[in-house]
């Protein structure tokens, strides 16, 4: 029988997947909030549904059964494991390497007992806490909610105690933990992709370099340009031992700050990411074909890249209300544009451009260049 890998959350990621899953033969469940998300129309099969919701969990499991849950984003409930158990049906990756990806409390404590490199850091609860941190640090500390950010959501930059106040009060009634990192003065950001599956083989793809606008990942260079040798093997080195020391399962992303001769650790993701759209059209297999052959263990495809230089540019927001008004604007032949077939909204991952090329330059601003078109017609 075909195997089927179920999916929860039916946005990009998810859509992704589909193709990958035709060309394997598999089967592709997805789990979506409704008829209209954005995978819900390339996934072969499809449960309409939250993943809080007990009976859409137990129809997304239904016979046939699928061989392998896993998942697009991060916030999973711990009954969706508990019911995957129960049906037969592994889980990957499971929730005791998940929770690091879920909560920036335990991610940092975990990251500390593996001896890989954070930032400074500190739970506060109180803002003599923060006051106490601050006075260490140089007056600057970066805050954060332990749980639910992304994106710059749930990151803040303070300088007094006082602006912890309301994340602090949220705490003590219930909300989320709350931290504070030094606020690291970082060169650049990177990010190291790796595939485990649960046999323990491991590949990753060269390490990149992510642009960030306003807290929102806008462009992606791979592999990351002027990056020493030993940089690069530490950066591969970290990587590696996450996904080896959480034991995940699948494709998993370390977003890293390279702060001079430091490289430490900023955010983990537990799921094809967005620092690894890139490998659709950049690398001998990409990340959504190794998530779902990681998940399902089978032998993992060559990461290698099938160019010098390959640079993916998001499309974030736009004016265009129809954003395949834009396919016939685009006169670039190597610009491979990817819609995600959602809604359009002021600073929204809505589409990503790649484009290959010899040089970094030349693939960098053809990316941009067609992104711009696919955003707003080319007005920067």
């Amino acid at each position: 029988m075909t195997p089927i890998v179920a999916v929860v959350g039916g946005g990009q990621l998810a859509r992704m997947m589909a193709a990958p899953a035709t060309a394997l033969g598999l089967t592709l469940r997805v789990l979506v909030e409704s008829p209209e998300a954005a995978s819900a129309l390339p996934a072969h099969q499809t449960v309409v549904g939250l993943p809080t919701d007990p009976d859409a969990i137990q129809r997304l499991l239904a016979h046939p059964r699928p061989a392998a849950l896993t998942w697009e984003h991060e916030h999973i409930p711990a009954d969706v494991f508990d019911a995957a158990e129960e049906c037969g049906v592994p889980a990957r990756p499971g929730l005791h390497a998940l929770l690091f990806a879920q909560d920036k409390i335990e991610m940092r404590t975990r990251m500390d007992a593996l001896g890989l490199p954070n930032p400074a850091w500190t739970h506060v609860d109180t803002e003599g806490d923060v006051e106490d941190f601050l006075a260490v640090h140089g007056g600057a500390g970066v805050l954060k909610t332990s749980r639910g950010g992304y994106d710059g959501k749930g990151v803040r930059v303070i300088h007094a105690p006082h602006e912890a106040a309301d994340w602090l009060r949220a705490a003590a009634d219930g909300g989320p933990r709350v931290l504070l990192e030094e606020k690291v003065p970082f060169d650049r950001e990177l990010a190291v992709l790796v595939a485990r599956r649960p046999s323990g083989e491991m590949r990753a793809w060269p390490t990149v370099e992510s642009i960030q606008r306003a807290g929102v990942c806008s462009e992606v260079i791979a592999p990351a340009p002027d990056l020493p040798g030993d940089v690069a093997a530490e950066a591969a080195r970290i990587g590696e031992a996450v996904a080896e020391g959480l034991g995940v399962t699948g494709v998993l992303a370390v977003e890293l700050f390279l702060a001079g001769d430091r490289i430490l650790v900023n955010e983990l993701a537990m799921r094809p990411h967005n620092s690894g759209h890139w490998t659709i059209d950049g690398a001998v297999t990409s990340q959504f074909e190794q998530h779902l052959r990681a998940v399902l263990d089978l032998p993992l495809g060559d990461t290698a890249p099938t160019a010098p230089w390959t640079v993916m540019a998001n499309v974030l927001g736009g004016a265009r209300a129809t954003l395949t008004d834009a396919l016939a604007e685009i006169g670039d032949p190597g610009a491979k544009v990817q819609l995600y077939g959602k809604g359009v909204r002021a600073g929204r991952k809505v589409g990503h451009v790649n484009v290959s090329a010899a040089t970094r330059d030349e693939a960098y601003g053809r990316a941009v260049a067609a992104a711009a078109i696919v955003r707003d017609g080319g007005a920067a």
